[in-house]
């Protein structure tokens, strides 16, 4: 089956696409820069296309002869745009793939969200009928897609959403390293209480949802939330790094609200010049905000079952920063 995966080269699309080449299938990759390791996915036999999904005329020609879309392009750290910038690629362009994919009779369309439309959980752990409250631009525009995938779907194209936890494994240098970063110095500043949850979401797990929603006829018109077996306190997730990693950790405590200053200064100050603050809000809120969900219903309706637990996945994560030269 020829299979197109928008924002194929990054972290997530890049493991989905590997696995379906493995499994056989034709994939094209469309993405809005090359991956981290550019010619990996040329060479394992993906057809890469480079740029955005904003771009109709690229969207229509990687889509030719395709049967199956995973959309996983999105707009998510960018620097020097506006908001809006937001909105014309995880809303705009979510309408082009679908547009394009009911023209071409795409058999179906897998949407790939956030479990961030949920910001702040209220009653933790939340389900899929949790409230809809996007904390910030990102989150609130990648809703917007789900609002256009349903609207498709209500014109007959058959598509699933999936609303993945906090995506970490081997391929990914950025969401996990600033923990094994710190826990690797001795000492991981806490600032809070360090009781709030977070769910983690291995991305082998992540895959077998994702081949899972392709079934044609699995999950339709349905949005899940997907993240591991369990969900941690964030103390608990540094002591379970600082063990994949053999080391031992202090946790010293300190009030979060200073942080919460700094991270909208910061952020304010580093934005005219390109620059890439060392803390913004989204990042502070990982020390405020509960993230922790049930996963019952893909369990039931899609037949997911997460495999690899957190002390295999973390290991692995630490194995591969350790060979990629991230941590000495």
């Amino acid at each position: 089956m020829k299979i197109l995966v928008t924002g194929g080269t990054g972290f997530t699309g890049s493991a989905l696409v590997k696995k379906l080449i493995g499994l056989g299938h034709q994939v094209v990759a469309l993405d809005y820069k090359e991956g981290l390791v550019p010619q990996n996915l040329r060479d394992a036999g993906a057809e890469v296309h480079i740029g955005s999904v904003t771009d109709k005329d690229l969207v229509e020609r990687a889509m030719q002869g395709v049967e199956m879309v995973h959309h996983l392009a999105a707009a998510f750290r960018e620097l020097n745009v506006p908001e809006t910038f937001y909105d014309e690629v995880n809303t705009g362009g979510t309408r082009n793939v679908f547009e394009a994919a009911m023209r071409h009779g795409v058999r179906k369309v897998i949407y790939c969200s956030t479990c961030g439309v949920h910001g702040n959980v209220d009653n933790p752990p939340g389900g899929e009928g949790a409230s809809i409250q996007p904390a910030d631009y990102y989150q609130q525009t990648k809703y917007n897609g789900e609002v256009v995938a349903q609207e498709f779907f209500a014109k007959g194209m058959k598509t699933t959403i999936l609303r993945p936890a906090a995506i970490y494994g081997p391929g990914d240098p950025e969401r996990f390293f600033m923990i094994y970063k710190r826990v690797a110095k001795g000492v991981f500043p806490m600032f809070g209480s360090g009781k709030t949850l977070y769910h983690p979401l291995y991305i082998d797990n992540l895959v077998d949802a994702f081949l899972l929603a392709q079934e044609e006829d699995n999950g339709l018109g349905q949005a899940y939330l997907i993240a591991d077996e369990h969900f941690y306190s964030i103390e608990e997730l540094v002591k379970r790094v600082a063990k994949a990693m053999g080391r031992e950790v202090k946790i010293p405590h300190y009030p979060v609200w200073p942080l919460v200053a700094a991270g909208h200064l910061c952020e304010k100050l580093c934005k005219p010049f390109g620059v890439v603050p060392p803390i913004f809000p989204r990042r502070v809120d990982w020390y405020r905000q509960n993230r922790a969900f049930k996963i019952d219903k893909a369990k039931a309706e899609l037949g997911y079952a997460p495999k690899v637990g957190i002390d295999e996945g973390l290991r692995n994560t630490y194995l591969w920063y350790q060979e990629m030269g991230y941590l000495k």
